[in-house]
């Protein structure tokens, strides 16, 4: 049984660490990483069977790729806060020589990274490519992956969705994080995504809805919803509605804040909206 106390309480600390990083870089993208806080820190802290030793081949593990690599900043607070690397590294975020680079990389050799992301479009297809490897190695864990609803512009998508579908990579759990926003703004305005559901439905995927991915309890609920179909012969997708900026009231529900970074009166602003839980890095 989760307990949702401590994952809020994790939560809050996490978009405390959002907006440290982004402020001390100067640049970074708030918005969306503090949308996914919720659905993050339920994954790892809940959901997950994980490893911080890492290895790259994840055997007898979880895995998770990040496709909408810009929200950097919630993966790498959330990867040092269950234990990758010390949480100190934060403050490294986007400095020259980092392992802190603005979208995940793997030169550097930071602990929970697997592929390079950022590039919109291409998680999907790794994602796949780790499930299928898992069923070749009989390994009967669950590869999970994030991508935006603006990413969804990108062909590559759709035809991932194609190939997972007929392939039946059952193995395999998709959230869109569907916030409405991308960083030209509201996506209705920039490219409709018409009736999402039904075109995932069309594709051949098991669909879960969530309608607030900023509540923890109904995360929680619908991770392990999803958690509970895989195996039965489709890729699920999470149709995840969350809010943009969710947690820092200036930053909520607004393009405005997907790649801009709060300057010093609006991060002392933010950070007393936030609980401090597990210490300020």
């Amino acid at each position: 049984m989760a307990d949702i106390q401590k994952l809020k309480q994790i939560a809050s600390q996490v978009r405390r660490d959002i907006i440290r990083q982004t402020n001390s870089a100067a640049s970074g993208h708030p918005g969306g990483s503090l949308g996914c806080t919720d659905f993050l820190v339920a994954l790892y802290f809940d959901l997950m069977k994980h490893d911080p030793a890492f290895n790259m081949k994840a055997k007898g593990e979880d895995v998770f790729f990040l496709s909408n690599g810009h929200i950097s900043p919630v993966w790498y607070s959330v990867l040092a806060r269950s234990g990758y690397f010390p949480p100190a590294e934060l403050a490294t975020f986007r400095q020259i020589n980092s392992r802190m680079q603005g979208h995940p990389a793997t030169h550097e050799g930071l602990p929970g990274i697997r592929v390079a992301s950022g590039s919109l479009g291409q998680g999907l297809s790794v994602a796949i490519g780790m499930a299928l490897a898992k069923k070749l190695d009989g390994d009967d864990k669950t590869i999970y992956a994030l991508t935006g609803d603006g990413e969804l512009e990108e062909g590559q998508v759709w035809e991932a969705m194609m190939f997972a579908a007929h392939h039946k990579v059952d193995n395999l759990v998709v959230a869109v994080d569907w916030n409405g926003q991308q960083i030209d703004g509201p996506t209705e305005e920039v490219m409709s995504l018409g009736d999402l559901p039904a075109k995932w439905a069309a594709f051949g995927w098991e669909i879960v809805h969530l309608e607030d991915g900023n509540d923890m309890e109904q995360v929680v609920a619908k991770l392990n919803e999803a958690k509970s179909k895989t195996g039965q012969g489709k890729p699920i997708v999470i149709l995840m509605k969350t809010e943009m900026g969710f947690g820092v009231d200036f930053m909520q529900g607004t393009h405005h804040w997907h790649g801009k970074a709060p300057n010093a009166e609006q991060t002392e602003n933010a950070l007393s909206q936030l609980e401090e839980t597990l210490g300020d890095y």
